[in-house]
């Protein structure tokens, strides 16, 4: 199933955030989808603003039954929601896992046995 898009543009004002929200969750209701993408490209230079509203969505989100995920987010708005204690799912990042099975790492004539 293809998640609903929301477009964040511009620097949002606070007047603004409940209509996005509104909005947020007609999306999810009307596809069914378990994911809203929120595209926050145009969001602008990050600050609380943005985390505000993208905590706002996803509440608004997970009342619905369902979650957001940012695409195209600012490096500094992702650094920013780390720093505030937010964590979000990003479209296109790399999990981090362990090697894959029957690789090893190169060792150093002298290291240490573990």
């Amino acid at each position: 199933m293809t998640p609903a898009v929301l477009v964040l543009a511009g620097p949002v004002t606070r007047d603004e955030v409940a209509g996005l929200c509104d909005e947020a969750r007609a999306r999810l209701e009307a596809t069914g989808a378990a994911v809203l993408v929120c595209d926050a490209g145009g969001l602008g230079p990050p600050g609380l603003a943005a985390v505000d509203l993208l905590a706002r969505l996803q509440l608004t989100a997970r009342r619905a039954g369902g979650r957001i995920r940012l695409r195209d987010a600012d490096p500094a708005l992702h650094a920013l929601l780390d720093l505030v204690g937010l964590s979000f799912e990003v479209e296109g990042k790399v999990e981090q896992r362990e090697p894959a099975l029957g690789v090893e790492e190169a060792v150093e004539p002298g290291d240490p046995a573990v």
